[in-house]
């Protein structure tokens, strides 16, 4: 419902928050109750490198070794960080819950808008799914660790996955203050756990992997010939950074709930991303050190498990697997906050089918028919990791993975493309990377390209048309997903959408948009703001 500007301003108390959020075009509608804090700990608990460094450690061990690991990690991390930092220029100045496509919608024009809006919203569902899934499969390896004789199959796994998300959506319904809450100890448990995990890592091996062998070893399990290792191989390795730090957008989609939004969110946003690239790595050393039995590791066709069960007393095994399944369990909660609000405000701007029940709130200001839709969706997402490649490895659980990392990624480069188009027209929010914003949006650009493209290339032979032992269950089905998912989206935004779906709608009248706040020094220019 259009509501007048006096009346939308008066309902939030005429707050800077919600006059800026006018201004925009929006009234008020979810509970502003997020402190700065809890908004940098949502994108620090999506991260969450006690989900990403675990569940895809096998990715980097077999496609690269250490090298993928020790050195792929920082080196795909400042890039990561250079994205962040673009983006938080742009929450800096659009503060909304839309994030992503609305600010591609108004820095470009509609049809930047739709696309931006579902490649974000594939990639929010697929990140949902894979941490989901990722949480299930380290459940149940944990339960085979406290019962002996324990054989958990892939249907068992799988029902472990819905029960997850189930929970996960039943949190969010019913616990809007409690999932802020969540959030702040998600942070603590990711700091003491992981602190945990090095200290038991460095004093409960008997014996410790040299330095040369964590700097240096290549490891190359995937079944492509030694000559493709630099080229092909290694960078398929740094999936595992590339997947763990993503999902940081989540600071932007959950700042109409933030105070100070258009300052919180933006530090929070790169923040997230810097103090986990730092964490991660040094929680991914303390693996490589303990990896002293590469048979046995190798065996398990890479599996972080491994490593904690050859190097580590049963006890010690056991509380670092719980460590991280919890953790794991919080990355999955805070997914689903961030995709059930992106869900949500694209679907008040009428770009998801049936967006007259996806963007109802309800009387605690929850978007519950949002949340329920978004893990619907997720659940079928998953469904090919019922099967069983016959390399042994989860194939179809990567292929999700890889559908996160592409979709989030794409979705992040169309808006920070367009603030570079905009040149000195672009009006910068309190954070602003000042003149800086040129060479840091074209690294961030050419970035998200490269990756894009190796990440829809085979996992494995198997999966190569035209190999003698080409199989459908070894496929990487991302790219055909996300081409069926384009194709659509774009068939439907030529012959409908074009007519009639014009971007962000404004649900306040009576007040014209206005830039943003007066901009301050930002955290990487201390000069004058201005583009």
């Amino acid at each position: 419902m259009v509501t007048s500007l006096e009346e939308a301003l008066m309902a939030t108390h005429l707050d800077d928050d919600a006059k800026r959020l006018a201004e925009l075009g929006y009234s008020q509608e979810l509970d502003r109750s997020w402190s700065g804090f809890s908004n940098f700990a949502i994108s620090f608990s999506i991260i969450s490198i006690l989900s990403g460094c675990f569940t895809t450690f096998g990715q980097a061990w077999n496609n690269g070794g250490p090298v993928a690991i020790t050195w792929g990690w920082p080196f795909i991390s400042a890039f990561i960080l250079i994205i962040g930092f673009c983006m938080s220029e742009l929450v800096s100045a659009y503060p909304t819950a839309g994030g992503i496509y609305w600010w591609a919608a108004t820095m470009g024009r509609p049809v930047h808008g739709w696309f931006t809006g579902w490649l974000n919203l594939i990639g929010l569902v697929a990140v949902t799914a894979s941490v989901d899934y990722g949480c299930a499969t380290f459940l149940n390896v944990l339960l085979g660790m406290l019962h002996k004789g324990w054989d958990g199959g892939l249907s068992f796994v799988f029902l472990l996955f819905l029960i997850v998300l189930v929970l996960h959506a039943l949190i969010n319904i019913f616990g809007h203050h409690l999932v802020a809450i969540l959030q702040n100890v998600s942070v603590w448990w990711h700091v003491f756990g992981v602190a945990a995990i090095v200290l038991i890592l460095i004093f409960g091996p008997d014996s410790h992997q040299s330095l040369s062998f964590v700097l240096g070893h290549r490891i190359n399990n995937s079944g492509f010939s030694t000559g493709m290792y630099w080229f092909y191989v290694l960078p398929l390795g740094f999936l595992l950074t590339q997947y763990t730090i993503t999902g940081f957008d989540a600071c932007a989609h959950v700042s109409e709930e933030t105070r100070g939004a258009a300052l919180t969110a933006a530090k929070g946003l790169w923040r997230s991303i810097a103090y986990s690239a730092v964490g991660g790595w040094i929680l991914l050393l303390s693996f490589l050190f303990a990896a002293t039995d590469i048979k046995g590791i190798d065996a398990q066709q890479g599996a972080v498990t491994a490593i904690f069960t050859t190097a580590l007393s049963p006890a010690l095994a056991k509380i670092v697997v719980a460590v991280s399944v919890i953790g794991q369990f919080y990355c999955g909660m805070s997914c689903v906050t961030s995709m059930s609000r992106m869900t949500w405000a694209f679907s008040r701007d009428r770009g998801v089918p049936g967006w007259r029940l996806w963007s109802k709130v309800d009387r605690n200001r929850t978007p519950v028919n949002a949340i329920v839709m978004g893990c619907a969706v997720a659940l079928v997402l998953t469904l090919p990791a019922l099967y069983k490649s016959p390399t042994g490895t989860p194939v179809a659980f990567y292929a999700v993975v890889s559908i996160a990392v592409i979709g989030l990624y794409l979705a992040f480069l169309i808006p920070i493309y367009l603030r570079l188009r905009m040149g000195g027209r672009f009006r910068p929010g309190p954070w602003t990377l000042g003149s800086k914003y040129k060479v840091l949006g074209w690294i961030a650009v050419i970035e998200i390209i490269v990756i894009s493209i190796y990440f829809i290339m085979p996992l494995a032979p198997a999966g190569v048309p035209g190999n003698k032992a080409w199989s459908w269950s070894a496929v990487n089905y991302a790219p055909i997903a996300l081409g069926a998912v384009l194709v659509l989206v774009g068939g439907w935004w030529f012959l409908s959408a074009r007519s009639w779906f014009t971007g962000p709608r404004r649900t306040v009248e009576g007040v014209a948009e206005a830039p943003p706040m007066e901009s301050e020094a930002g955290d990487l220019d201390p000069g004058p703001a201005t583009a």
